[in-house]
């Protein structure tokens, strides 16, 4: 891939997050001039309406960017990682585990604090991903794409049916849970962003730092071993990284499916499949997707809004059901 459209392909995924940011601030239910955007962030006014909606869009805005990147992020080092295109937090159980665990702690423990569902998120995502390996590892073909989706799809129903049934049996679960569950960013505020920041972080340069190794396990096992990646030990950090970023995202805006499929898949396209091009891009690209999804929720059918996580799946379903009849021509 020539460094000029590399950077071309950057600089475009530049531009397009910035519009999808003005966006996120300007359109809702309320409409914002853009000349006020500017007044408020040079002399923001507590007692301006205008200006309260926009502090309110802001805290919307930068909840969209972490759990943007970090599910884009997830969802292309899931993919490398099992060498599997159809890989996502979503369809592989991940978001399904960490649903599940925040909606036991809220109805057994009463959490409702950002730090204790995202520990709550960490540990009901690494259990489902270890599920779903170990279903679909102890099947006659062994852990294949085809395999590890449906053994997600197993687990992420299964899961999906005990989050309904905990939050129909207690009211004051439903209460807490019923826009969160469906994936929301307006839930939380800067505080909360705050707490789960350093997970992201680490998150985000566990997945990173092994773009090269990625680039190896894509040839398989034994070339990898071959060129001296150590498989089994990148593939427990890049496990450790994708946990820590679903399990943060979830916490901030609940289970948010598809996005880790759709654009990874998106960034290949534009500039191939080489890792250390795609994950940083992907950094960009996600949050530029769920922004603009967040957008139309909010405008698709005034007054109320549709959540964003209903929205990513009104995207992400054709297209994976698209990937899945053209898997032979997808390459990683």
């Amino acid at each position: 891939m020539p460094r000029r459209t590399t950077a071309l392909a950057i600089a475009g995924a530049v531009v397009a997050l910035a519009i999808a940011c003005l966006l996120s601030l300007l359109v809702g239910a309320r409409t914002v001039p853009p000349g006020t955007v500017w007044q408020a962030l040079v002399a923001f006014d507590p007692t301006s309406a205008d200006h309260a909606v926009l502090a309110s869009r802001l805290q919307r805005t930068l909840a969209g960017l972490a759990v943007g990147a970090a599910l884009a992020l997830a969802g292309a080092g899931l993919q490398g990682m099992t060498r599997n295109p159809l890989a996502d937090p979503g369809i592989l159980g991940l978001n399904a585990g960490a649903s599940a665990a925040v909606a036991l702690g809220v109805y057994l423990l009463s959490i409702s604090q950002v730090t204790q569902f995202m520990v709550a998120g960490f540990a009901g995502a690494a259990l489902a991903a270890v599920t779903v390996y170990a279903i679909a590892s102890a099947t006659r073909s062994g852990a294949t794409p085809i395999t590890l989706a449906i053994a997600g799809a197993a687990v992420t129903a299964g899961l999906g049916s005990v989050v309904s049934a905990l939050v129909v049996l207690d009211q004051g679960s439903l209460d807490r849970m019923r826009a969160w569950q469906v994936g929301v960013l307006g839930a939380r505020d800067l505080g909360d962003l705050a707490a789960v920041a350093p997970a992201l972080l680490l998150g985000a340069a566990l997945v990173l730092l092994p773009a090269r190794a990625l680039n190896a396990l894509a040839l398989g096992d034994d070339a990898a071993t071959g060129l001296g990646v150590h498989v089994a030990r990148t593939r427990v950090v890049l496990g450790i990284g994708i946990v820590l970023l679903v399990g943060a995202a979830v916490a901030l805006a609940g289970p948010v499916g598809f996005l880790g499929l759709v654009v990874p898949h998106a960034v290949r396209l534009l500039v191939g499949a080489d890792h250390r091009r795609l994950l940083p891009l992907c950094l960009l690209v996600g949050p530029t997707v769920l922004l603009l999804a967040d957008v139309v929720g909010r405008v698709i059918a005034p007054p109320a809004e549709v959540q964003v996580g209903v929205m990513t799946a009104l995207l992400g379903v054709p297209v994976f059901l698209v990937l899945i009849r053209t898997r032979k021509r997808v390459a990683l």
